[in-house]
């Protein structure tokens, strides 16, 4: 029977210093995708902070570039941060406000952790022009290095791609003992950061890049908090401390034009995807003067848009000419205002949406799949039909990729087959298991959306 491995935290293992050869650790950018992937979806975040630390003390990577940062503390603090977010949709706006680095080193440690094997790619970050920037999100994965090196042995699983059925030895359970104890104190650690007295730094971090706009951490729950003692209740007074005040900055001319004109993006539909800069501009003097976006909307409301604006900022600059000399003062700004509030016209444009006509897209590759996707909608082609009995295979494979999906939050095979061939169909395709818990999560809140049909 050939010997167990060596442990990665055996006293020979202690010091690697640089890996080499077979101890290499270093995924290729194919391999960062879960569709791709070797590794194996972490079941939670204990065991994945295990493995963090297993990278961190044996020095397993080995980075791909020859200047830039290396494994270290660094890298694990932004993995204690990612191990709060679900789904782990880390910005990296966020990261930086959070650890006060720059935002090449957050790019640099998030690249470590996919070239290490334990983040995975599901939904890669974009940037439209004229519309917000898509954080990248990701998935906590192992390497399959970490389950050779400890010692553990995996099989085929539908929810994670491989799970843990068994350890070598004696030595590896030792191993899998002090990281655990390692990625408790992280747990630990990071509990505490979030029962401190709230002001500026823990407002910041209680935030979390999830749909929801809070994360939910999954290895620890919150901290309950302690009963005030009773003799501090009898004179009726709050005896908390004061949160800590924000002084907010004054605003100078040129930030007083940038909000005015930010206000007017949000607020008027056609003007949405201008250039907040360019609108900044052409409201400049209604800025110094004073103006609110209200009083500019009521302005513009006096008479109604054309019924196709190709220019926004120059037809925005030609409705407001001259209009800081006729109301040239507060009162005569608060009675066109009031009119705008009472007008019947001017509510009903308020709640009707802009009735623009349609403009082409100017990019030539969204127009070539605009033009496809219009052809197949207008070719109307019959369904496949779906086989009656699909081999073992084809169901196993069918199951294992809803299952990864589902898990990603990305459950339309499953939405999908129930509006095109029923509960019952769906069920022998891909197992009751998964089904209801898809129809669970869609009448779970309002607020969560597993996917249209």
């Amino acid at each position: 029977m050939p010997s167990a491995p060596l442990p990665a935290c055996a006293p020979e293992a202690q010091n690697p210093g640089t890996a080499t050869g077979d101890s290499a650790l270093l995924v290729p950018d194919p391999a960062q995708w879960i569709s791709t992937t070797t590794g194996r979806i972490a079941p939670d975040t204990y065991t994945w902070l295990q493995a963090v630390h297993w990278v961190r003390d044996s020095q397993a990577h080995t980075p791909a570039r020859t200047h830039g940062p290396r494994f270290g503390s660094t890298t694990i603090r932004i993995a204690e941060l990612l191990a709060q977010l679900t789904p782990c949709r880390p910005g990296v706006d966020y990261l930086v406000r959070i650890l006060q680095v720059s935002e090449r080193t957050v790019q640099y440690h998030l690249s470590i952790l996919r070239e290490s094997g334990l983040l995975t790619y599901t939904v890669k970050g974009t940037r439209i022009r004229q519309a917000a920037a898509r954080a990248s999100e990701f998935v906590r994965t192992i390497p399959a290095k970490f389950d050779e090196t400890i010692g553990l042995r995996t099989a085929t699983s539908q929810t994670f791609i491989r799970t843990v059925v068994g350890v070598v030895s004696y030595e590896s359970r030792l191993t899998l003992a002090q990281l655990g104890k390692k990625a408790a104190r992280t747990v630990r650690r990071t509990k505490r950061r979030g029962t401190r007295k709230a002001g500026i730094n823990s407002s910041a971090k209680s935030s979390r890049c999830t749909p929801m706009g809070a994360g939910a951490v999954t290895s620890s729950p919150v901290a309950p908090t302690n009963n005030p003692s009773e003799g501090d209740l009898g004179n009726g007074k709050d005896q908390q401390d004061p949160p800590g005040k924000r002084t907010r900055r004054k605003l100078n001319a040129v930030g007083r034009r940038h909000q005015l004109a930010l206000e007017l993006v949000r607020q008027v539909p056609w003007l949405s995807g201008s250039p907040v800069a360019r609108i900044a501009w052409a409201v400049r003097h209604l800025a110094d003067a004073g103006w609110t976006a209200h009083e500019v909307i009521a302005v513009l409301a006096q008479r109604s848009p054309a019924r196709r604006v190709h220019r926004p900022v120059g037809f925005l600059t030609a409705r407001l000419v001259g209009a800081e000399l006729l109301y040239d003062t507060s009162a005569k700004r608060s009675a066109i205002v009031a009119w705008w509030r009472d007008s019947p016209q001017a509510a009903k444009e308020r709640h009707a949406e802009w009735q623009g006509t349609w403009q082409a897209p100017r990019s030539t590759a969204v127009q070539r799949l605009f033009r496809d996707a219009w052809t197949r909608a207008t070719r109307r082609e019959p369904l496949v039909a779906l086989d009656e009995e699909p081999t073992s295979d084809e169901h196993r494979e069918a199951r294992t990729t809803a299952w990864r999906q589902y898990l990603t939050g990305r459950p339309e095979l499953v939405t999908s087959a129930l509006a095109l061939a029923g509960r019952d169909q769906t069920e022998q395709i891909y197992g009751r298991d998964l089904v209801e818990r898809v129809l669970r999560l869609r009448t779970t809140s309002s607020h969560l959306r597993a996917g249209i049909a």
